[in-house]
């Protein structure tokens, strides 16, 4: 019996021996979105409405200002998607005042070992912020890239000067990806005025994704930014076309993995006591489907740690910003980052 139970044993642990061999070997990576709320530099740039954002401005923007802002901003981006080995591999990011500014924080102590590279357009944004990527080359190999102009004419009938949508192409992790960021036009003015705004932005985005579906029905493309409309408006649901459900989602289509947690009562910024969800990731349809040796969604997150909400006063409950009115409270941003986890299984 004993030398039964022994040869029981040795089998039982040979065949999981076997198994644990046999099985894929799983990969994780993250993908992510931040507004980083006026990231200025402290100099007064010549025909841009930066002069609030500098030493002797309203805001009293300072080096010590943009020092602790530096670090702050980059303590977040160290904490997000800290279930994949390298944190965030691409990071969508919006509300950047220039180029400098991104050099800056990705030299900073708390993300320099990422060596994130930078993808940043000039846009025609009379505040003089963009949006702009910063990405792991261990990841991902920029390819080719190109902004895309939103234009139009605004709701008094004047010419739209706003930023412009990034495109970027390469290789994440051997495979060809496309990635969209945008800070679509704001809803001052009022929401149902400037809808027709943010609906332009979408049509550009949409259309660009359409050009490439054309050349690869299977074309992995992420739209992403602060959308000023949340996942059930016109422009996200109707004119992107994103899906709130993974069943519904068509070949060629695109799926909005922040429809539920919206529709749950999650946001990333407060209004007037109301929560919005602008922040968003979206995905075509070849993210669904699981292949192997093939990067598809896992999950997502809305990052709204307790350390990145205001504890008192005016805002209490909102996102932890870095100014209440032009009181310098030294928080983060008035949004929280989102990101998706991506998943890939090696045989």
């Amino acid at each position: 019996m004993l030398k039964l139970s022994f040869l029981i044993g040795l089998l039982m642990a040979y065949c999981y021996v076997a198994q644990a061999q046999d099985a894929p070997k799983s990969y994780v990576s993250a993908i992510g979105f931040y507004n980083l709320e006026n990231l200025f530099d402290t100099i007064d740039t010549e025909n841009v409405s930066d002069t609030d954002f500098t030493p002797n401005g309203e805001m009293r923007y300072n080096s010590k200002v943009y020092a602790d802002k530096m670090n702050n901003l980059s303590h977040v981006i160290s904490l997000m998607g800290k279930d994949a080995p390298d944190g965030i591999a691409v990071l969508g990011v919006a509300e950047i005042e220039n180029r400098s500014v991104l050099e800056d924080l990705v030299k900073q102590p708390k993300i320099a070992d990422k060596n994130y590279q930078i993808l940043w357009f000039d846009s025609p944004d009379k505040r003089g912020i963009d949006c702009a990527f910063l990405y792991n080359p261990k990841y991902f190999k920029l390819k080719s890239a190109k902004p895309l102009r939103v234009g139009g004419l605004n709701a008094e009938g004047d010419t739209l000067f706003t930023r412009d949508i990034t495109l970027m192409s390469g290789l994440f992790d051997g495979e060809e990806m496309h990635f969209m960021v945008g800070h679509w036009p704001s809803r001052r003015g009022g929401e149902a005025a400037t809808a027709p705004l943010r609906q332009r932005a979408a049509k550009v985005c949409r259309q660009a994704a359409d050009s490439l579906l054309a050349k690869n029905p299977n074309a992995k493309i992420m739209i992403m930014g602060d959308l000023n409309d949340n996942p059930d408006d016109i422009s996200v649901k109707d004119i992107i076309g994103a899906e709130g459900k993974l069943k519904k989602v068509k070949p060629q289509g695109f799926y909005n993995p922040f429809f539920d947690p919206y529709k749950k009562g999650l946001g990333t910024l407060a209004h007037n006591d109301a929560w919005g969800l602008f922040d968003q990731i979206i995905i075509s349809e070849a993210y669904v489907p699981i292949k192997p040796n093939s990067w598809y969604y896992k999950g997502a997150v809305v990052f709204n740690e307790k350390f990145l909400t205001q504890k008192s006063g005016r805002y209490e409950g909102y996102p932890f910003r870095t100014y209440s009115g032009a009181e310098y409270i030294g928080g983060y941003s008035d949004h929280f980052p989102t990101f998706i986890y991506l998943w890939k299984n090696k045989k």
